[in-house]
């Protein structure tokens, strides 16, 4: 069975994507291939949630922040919008694709354990919809 595509898409793609990434990586990697990238992507990830990352062992020197237009040709079968805005500016993608929303708050700017909250509501909720989606056959 080939692995499905999927896309988390955040406005800067520095934190709540590139940690949803990683956790389907981690978690789902034999049936899921998961990128990330934001619909104004900043161009850097976000430190407390790299570091986040690391400290759980789940983070990839090939996570970064990117632009949609640098996916926008890939096949993917489920693209999931993770804050509001990427929902409401999610662009056409030549393949017509299910999309789900599942937003999550923005730890960025605040304390650091906040960055811990996203990543267990991230790992809570959006786990089990990747696997329903894409991995049961």
């Amino acid at each position: 069975m080939s692995k499905k595509n999927v896309l988390v898409l955040c406005t800067g793609n520095s934190c709540r994507s590139i940690m949803g990434e990683a956790i389907i990586n981690t978690y789902l990697g034999e049936c899921v291939h998961a990128q990330s990238s934001g619909v104004k992507a900043s161009g850097k990830v976000n430190p407390h949630a790299q570091a986040l990352l690391e400290s759980k062992g789940e983070w990839r020197e090939a996570y970064h922040s990117k632009v949609i237009e640098t996916v926008l040709d890939t096949p993917f079968d489920l693209i999931i919008t993770v804050c509001d805005h990427a929902k409401e500016t999610c662009p056409m993608f030549p393949k017509a694709v299910k999309t789900i929303h599942l937003g999550f708050d923005d730890p960025s700017g605040k304390a650091v354990k906040e960055y811990a909250k996203t990543y267990e509501r991230i790992k809570k909720e959006l786990l089990p919809l990747v696997e329903k989606e894409l991995c049961q056959s």
